[in-house]
């Protein structure tokens, strides 16, 4: 994984979470019960270079270990689905640009 990389693949994911939870509501509504998602990449730490660039595209500490990055789509609604197809999308993303990063999607209830 080149740190140069990292910029324009988070933004890219961003992107794609956006319209794949866009794709979600507008499809089944804003209907949903409330909850979070986001992202956490593994085996990274802030102190380094890919950290800090990963840092720099908004992702902060996960307290379990890792990165996390939170509403990766971006989006204002609060149906947890459609935060999830977000999250999940972001992560497909990422393995598909960088192979053998541990990236998953999370979520919860609110």
């Amino acid at each position: 994984m080149q740190v140069e990389q990292i910029g324009p693949v988070v933004a890219m994911a961003k992107r794609v979470a956006s319209a794949a939870t866009a794709k979600f509501l507008a499809v089944h509504g804003d209907r949903d019960c409330c909850g979070f998602a986001w992202v956490t990449v593994y085996d990274v730490k802030l102190s380094t270079k890919v950290g800090k660039a990963f840092a720099a595209a908004g992702f902060s500490k996960a307290y379990g270990g890792g990165i996390q990055l939170w509403n990766p789509s971006g989006s204002n609604t609060q149906a947890l689905t459609a935060k999830e197809k977000g999250a999940e999308a972001f992560v497909e993303v990422l393995r598909a640009e960088f192979p053998g990063i541990k990236a998953y999607a999370g979520s919860r209830m609110d």
